[in-house]
């Protein structure tokens, strides 16, 4: 694809950064699913503009109101209790949208913890104008639950990701530079950890501890470096000895120069191609656990909880084909990346 752009010589005078780019974006899978993933997880982080069960803003006898951003009572509209506004109420959209007053609706009218209280189905209600991909078992719209738990989702499998990236990358390092007794100390010691039973333990610490996201990713931090710091000691490993490092040894640089300065850049092929399978993995372990109801609160938007709701609500097909194709979507989406980056590293292509 580039090359009818750059003729050879062109090419040779490239950077290898530079080169790699280019070999990323003539993988034309990839580059389009990095931009569908990245433009889907920007969309996602204004959710509360795009589903939300209160206005942007309103204009009420020649005010504006932001709901968004402060509660206001039902009588600053004409109702007649003082509590906290329900905007969805066809008494108060009366009361808002009379004599001139208007207000801006985001594009779904609902909220991950919205419940549709003038749902003309019994709930898990099928998708309608009111509710478009309808209802959970709760009355809660699926479509805003949809889009709060993707974003939970991506952005918890980053964080995880970047935790164990850092101490896969330390231990891997001390390991493959210092060698000898570190690394056949910390190797028995991975040997032991990893056969942990990682399962067992988080249904030990849900009895005993609150869940919440803060506690599933210190848990899953404690397992999920193990794999990529043997691709980082192998790299360390071969690369302690070659010449440029001994170069830099005997000219005196710290071993914390060598090792950050010199061996971790041409050490992270393998991190770099394998970030965006992690990153599905994590996604797949968060959606496990709420599955199995050892990840997040009830009330918080997940994916595995909806996956769980349509296991009980079989004759609810929204319920688990909506979230299974929004699921399998994102996992197809990363692995396209995943591959399509591991090709652009090889530095055996052209």
């Amino acid at each position: 694809m580039f090359e009818k752009r750059l003729n050879k010589s062109e090419l040779l005078n490239l950077s290898p950064a530079k080169r790699a780019w280019l070999r990323f974006k003539s993988n034309r899978r990839g580059y389009y699913s990095l931009w569908i993933f990245s433009i889907l997880l920007f969309v996602s982080l204004f959710a509360e503009m795009i589903s939300n069960d209160k206005p942007l803003i309103i204009q009420f006898e020649q005010e504006y109101y932001y709901p968004l951003w402060k509660d206001y009572p039902e009588t600053t509209f004409g109702g007649d209790f003082v509590t906290k506004t329900d905007y969805n109420d066809p008494y108060i959209i009366e009361k808002i949208t009379k004599n001139n007053n208007w207000a801006v609706y985001p594009l779904n009218h609902y909220r991950y913890d919205s419940i549709n209280y003038f749902a003309e189905l019994p709930n898990p209600a099928r998708p309608s104008a009111q509710n478009y991909l309808g209802t959970d078992d709760r009355g809660r719209d699926v479509l805003a639950r949809l889009i709060y738990g993707f974003r939970l989702s991506v952005l918890f499998a980053l964080v995880l990701t970047a935790i164990g990236v850092v101490i896969g990358i330390v231990i891997g390092s001390l390991q493959g530079y210092f060698a000898g007794k570190v690394d056949l100390v910390t190797q028995r010691f991975i040997e032991i950890w990893s056969s942990m039973p990682e399962l067992y333990l988080l249904i030990i610490f849900a009895s005993i501890f609150k869940p919440s996201i803060g506690l599933l990713i210190v848990l899953l931090s404690l397992f999920g470096w193990m794999g990529l710091s043997d691709y980082v000691r192998a790299e360390f490993l071969r690369g302690r000895n070659l010449d440029y490092v001994m170069s830099a040894r005997s000219m005196g640089v710290s071993n914390t120069g060598i090792m950050f300065r010199h061996l971790l850049p041409n050490s992270m092929v393998p991190v770099l191609t394998f970030l965006p399978f992690r990153i599905s993995g994590s996604i797949l372990a968060l959606t496990s656990l709420d599955y199995l109801g050892l990840g997040v609160p009830p009330s918080t938007p997940s994916l595995g909880e909806l996956l769980s709701q349509g296991k009980e609500n079989i004759d609810a097909w929204w319920l688990s084909m909506t979230t299974f194709s929004v699921l399998v979507g994102t996992l197809v989406l990363l692995i396209f990346i995943g591959e399509a980056l591991r090709e652009a590293l090889d530095t055996r292509r052209g």
